[in-house]
């Protein structure tokens, strides 16, 4: 990166426009920028950051406001730079966020930050972006810095790196986070902590499973489970290294299986003892069971024997009983053959006089319509002439329905057309106020949403309030709290200050009274420590107290305390100030209790801004509604009036159609009142004329079956041997009567048979000659046997349901072993890897965890590359050295690797930085910011810096120590490189002649470029 131009208006001191050519300056090589305390010198360095990344270095960044106060109320302040980098020819105009006065009224308004990132290219510049975030991030990765390491790279501030050179190693370690991506080393880090710990409960979860199976094989089978092969976990050891502990090795977990496997050879063997035993008790049962069947049917064979025998006699005494039975079902057999005959006749002749009571009924019935004592065709006549004239008048019956439907339909229509009326004369009222309406909620409408488009506002102004009240209340505190710290930090200070001065009182006494000390050892005839001679003619003598090596050890040991405790103050004023001025550039100077009044203010206006928004929806819902239905009741009007004119028109067709009806039906009813009158008189009359003729025929066809019926019962009779027919009753009996009857008799010859039977079985027979069997002994013994079998077998069956289930144990305890190992295995590795990264594991011998390491090798690379230049600037005789040795009062694990040591050639001793006089702190912390920019640079990829600046720190050089440290920096001109100095040190002025002077005036700074 190679700076060009750089315009500056209205920023920080420079209260107009001032153009800065960087390239005339770099055309120089070294250059210098110089100017008055609090001219603006690192302004100009303020305003290249800004211009690049948005913000200016350092706690500056957090002080509101960048715009110069001693600029033009109306002019906006502005920083344009003209950069290339790789290659790429930019410019960049951004602009701070300030408040301007109103273009109309009093008072201030708020603009934002803005930005314009141009490239030149083809003989014109072109844009690029104006978003903030496009314009950094483009930015950022061309250079492939952020802005914290562009400030360490290019800007070098001296007095930043003064602290880091003395800091302890937390805040070494900060700052080196800052400037070196060591985040995906704590990351790594974090992962493997969650990693052990997942693997660690995946493998106590498997180990749990394979331990819940041992003690089901255990309840199982009854026995007593391997308690050195469980828990299967690995466990956390104690004193901070995790692992499996020795009493519970991985090769434990396989006596698991072979004591499954020993178990269930066991129940082998038991399994083969019950099964033998219950085959032994099965045949045994069979045998008792036969036994006991044989006797069981002997016995029987001879009970039905002798039941047979004793049947026999009863029936032979019931033989008399059994003949009458007989006799009489034959008697009543003969008479049913006749009976019903007879039955037949009375009956025929029962018929015969009902149908001719109805005949002569039927005929006077109709003695109006035919002549007295009409035949039966005159009276068929008279009905076929009516049947066919109501046939005619049926034609006319459908005119009758069509007239009642008119009927209907009309007085439908009328009330159609009444509702219609009323319906229509309501839309003609409803559609002369709806306009009106919609009208005014148009305009109620307009007015809410007037009223609500400030919402967005209102809402603004109340987070902004609650910010600044909040932001007031908390400035407060940190102010109180400020004004403690500094109270503080002025003891310390003064404290530190007493410690160092009596410590260099100390080593100057015991300087001063080295030669007496020496002399004091001198012994006769022994060599001098320091010349080496064994004669000693003049020693040295002392009358002033000389102070004690141990003296001066607690000396300094209370200087290291005061100034521990002098920069921790500093650190926390430092802090508190920070805070207190972002705070400031919130709230600003306001009482917070004026701040609460304007957030409730803002609170009021938002809710009143939010309540005429929902005014405004409900409004907005309203006038839809209306409108709606206003479009609604103009359609349903015009459907209406439609209707209400095909109403009319359909009642007048439908009237003309009755006359023509009415007319035609009144013809044909004749002197009846109606048509259905007529038709239901001639239906009647052939009826009656129907049913007198059906009643003649019936009373002749009864008379003649009468008779006939009659002759056939007295002939059956007289062939069944009965004389009269009431003989022929008197033996018939009902069908119940001769069923029980019959039942008797079969019950007679079924036992006869059965008995029969039995008597001629040989078996039986055989079976009564038999002595009678000891059936009770026989079943105590089936018993007997049948009770041993049930206890065999359900032991066998025991046997067998453990042994299953110890082989479906075995399977799982195999699979949950299998499943444990590789898990027990992975967290072996995870513990291992965990605890080495973290800096707790024995096997990481520096007790460094990964970031750490990480830091400190970068470290190490930037004493490396600071060396070089120190060695110069030194005249060789300091060298920085880097320590992996915690600092004094350090008890973080894994924090150790950032300790920083100045080795001194001429007294061959390592000393700490916080002994450095002023100007060797300054070129040891010079060469430290150039070696820690080119480690950076390296680090981070970027483009290469072409335009360096070192701030401040010249004053404190003598004259040789000087020009040491500008041939350093001169050197640093190789390859094109331009290095600006920011220094008032009036010997720089005559040494480099290329300067930017900055002038402070009353009305603001102004820049000139001198060569």
């Amino acid at each position: 990166m190679r700076l060009h131009r750089l315009e500056i208006t209205a920023f920080g001191p420079f209260s107009g426009t001032e153009v800065i050519d960087f390239d005339t300056l770099s055309d120089a090589g070294l250059f210098l920028i110089q100017g008055r305390t609090g001219a603006g010198k690192t302004s100009v360095l303020d305003a290249v950051c800004f211009a690049l990344y948005g913000q200016v270095p350092g706690a500056r960044n957090a002080v509101k406001g960048l715009r110069s106060d001693h600029a033009p109320a109306g002019l906006a302040p502005r920083v344009v730079l003209e950069t290339t980098i790789r290659g790429r020819r930019l410019r960049v105009t951004r602009s701070p966020a300030w408040e301007r006065p109103k273009l109309r009224g009093s008072g201030t308004t708020g603009e934002h930050a803005k930005v314009l990132l141009e490239e030149y290219a083809d003989g014109e510049w072109t844009g690029l972006s104006a978003r903030l975030d496009e314009a950094g991030d483009l930015i950022s990765r061309l250079l492939g810095m952020n802005a914290t390491q562009f400030c360490q790279v290019a800007l070098l501030p001296q007095g930043e790196f003064a602290g880091f050179l003395r800091a302890g190693a937390e805040e070494r370690r900060k700052v080196l986070e800052r400037l070196f991506a060591t985040e995906v080393f704590t990351q790594v880090e974090k992962w493997l902590a969650e990693r052990r710990a997942a693997t660690r409960r995946e493998a106590a979860e498997l180990s749990a499973a394979a331990s819940s199976i041992a003690d089901r094989i255990a309840e199982t089978t009854g026995a007593d489970a391997p308690r050195e092969a469980v828990p299967l976990v690995p466990e956390p050891r104690q004193g901070g290294a995790q692992g499996r502990p020795a009493e519970t090795p991985l090769e434990a977990v396989d006596e698991l299986p072979a004591w499954a496997a020993e178990l269930a050879g066991e129940h082998d063997a038991i399994l083969a003892v019950t099964e033998g035993l219950r085959a032994d008790a099965e045949a045994a049962v069979e045998t008792a069971r036969a036994d006991a069947e044989r006797g069981r049917d002997l016995a029987e064979r001879q009970r039905r024997h002798a039941d047979a025998v004793a049947r026999r006699e009863a029936l032979l005494e019931r033989a008399e009983e059994r003949s009458r039975l007989t006799s009489r079902l034959d008697t009543a057999a003969r008479a049913d053959r006749v009976v019903a005959l007879i039955r037949q006749s009375g009956e025929r002749e029962d018929w015969a006089r009902q149908t001719r009571r109805r005949a002569d009924h039927a005929r006077s019935e109709v003695g109006s319509l035919v002549p007295p004592g009409a035949a039966e065709d005159v009276l068929a006549k008279a009905e076929q002439d009516r049947r066919r004239e109501i046939a005619v008048l049926e034609a006319q019956r459908g005119k009758v329905e069509r007239v009642r439907r008119i009927d209907a339909e009309r007085a439908g229509l009328a009330r159609e057309a009444e509702r219609a009326a009323a319906e229509e004369a309501q839309l003609a009222d409803a559609l002369s106020e709806l306009p009106a309406l919609v009208e005014a909620d148009r305009r109620a409408l307009e007015d809410a949403r007037l009223a609500a488009a400030g919402r967005a506002g209102a809402a603004a102004a109340v987070a902004d309030a609650e910010r600044r009240a909040d932001a007031a209340q908390r400035r407060d505190h940190v102010e109180r709290l400020l004004a403690g710290a500094e109270e503080a930090q002025r003891d310390a200070v003064d404290a530190a200050q007493a410690a160092r001065d009596s410590a260099q009182e100390l080593r100057q006494a015991r300087l001063d009274g080295m030669a007496a000390v020496l002399a004091e050892e001198l012994v006769a005839g022994e060599p001098c420590r320091v010349c080496g001679s064994r004669e000693h003619p003049e020693p040295v003598t002392s009358l002033a107290v000389i102070p004690t090596e141990e003296q001066l050890e607690r000396a300094q040991a209370e200087y290291e305390r005061a100034q521990a405790v002098r920069e921790a103050a500093t650190g926390e004023v430092e802090s508190r100030r920070t805070e207190r001025d972002g705070l400031l550039e919130t709230a600003g100077d306001t009482a917070v209790e004026a701040l609460v009044d304007e957030l409730e203010q803002a609170r009021d206006a938002l809710a009143a801004a939010e309540a005429r928004a929902a005014e405004a929806e409900r409004l907005e819902a309203a006038l839809t509604r209306t409108e709606r239905e206003l479009e609604q009741k103009r359609d349903r009007r015009d459907e209406v009036a439609q209707s209400l004119t095909e109403v009319r028109t359909r009642d007048a067709e439908l009237d003309g159609e009755r006359t023509r009806l009415r007319a035609e039906l009144d013809e044909a009813r004749g002197g009846d009142p109606t048509l259905e009158a007529r038709v239901e008189r001639l239906d009647r009359e052939a009826a009656a004329l129907a049913e007198a003729v059906e009643a003649l025929r019936l009373a002749e066809r009864a008379a003649a079956e009468h008779a006939e019926a009659r002759d056939r019962a007295a002939k059956a009779g007289e062939a069944e041997g009965f004389r009269s027919a009431d003989d022929v009753l008197a033996a018939a009996m009902a069908d119940e009567d001769q069923a029980r009857l019959r039942d008797r008799a079969r019950r007679f010859d079924d036992e006869e048979a059965a008995i029969r039977d039995l008597l001629g079985d040989a078996a039986l027979a055989a079976a009564s000659r038999e002595p009678a069997p000891d059936l009770a002994a026989l079943e105590a013994a089936l018993a007997a046997a049948e009770a041993t079998h049930r206890g065999v077998a359900g032991a066998a069956d025991r046997a067998r349901q453990r042994r299953r289930r110890l082989a479906e144990l075995r399977e799982r305890l195999a699979a949950a072993v299998r499943d444990w190992r590789p898990a027990a295995e992975r967290h072996e590795v995870a513990e291992r890897l965990a605890g080495l990264t973290s800096g707790k594991s024995p096997a990481n011998r520096r007790n460094m965890s990964l970031s750490a390491y990480v830091l400190a090798a970068r470290l190490e690379q930037v004493v490396a590359a600071a060396n070089e230049r120190l060695d110069r600037m030194s005249a060789k005789r300091y060298s920085l050295v880097h320590t992996i040795d915690k600092a004094a009062g350090d008890r973080t694990k894994g924090s150790g690797g950032l300790g920083l040591r100045v080795a001194d050639a001429w007294t061959g001793l390592e000393r700490d930085p916080v002994t450095l006089s002023g100007g060797e702190s300054f070129i040891t912390s010079l060469a430290l910011a150039l070696g820690l920019a080119d480690v950076v640079t390296a680090e981070a990829g970027g483009a290469e810096i072409n335009t360096l600046f070192v701030d401040e720190g010249f004053g404190t050089l003598d004259e040789e120590t000087l020009d040491e440290v500008m041939d350093v920096l001169d050197a640093l001109r190789d390859g094109g490189r331009a290095v600006g100095i920011v220094s008032h040190v009036a010997e720089l002025r005559a040494r480099i002649p290329a300067q930017l002077r900055i002038t402070k005036q009353r009305a603001g700074s102004t820049a000139a470029v001198s060569v």
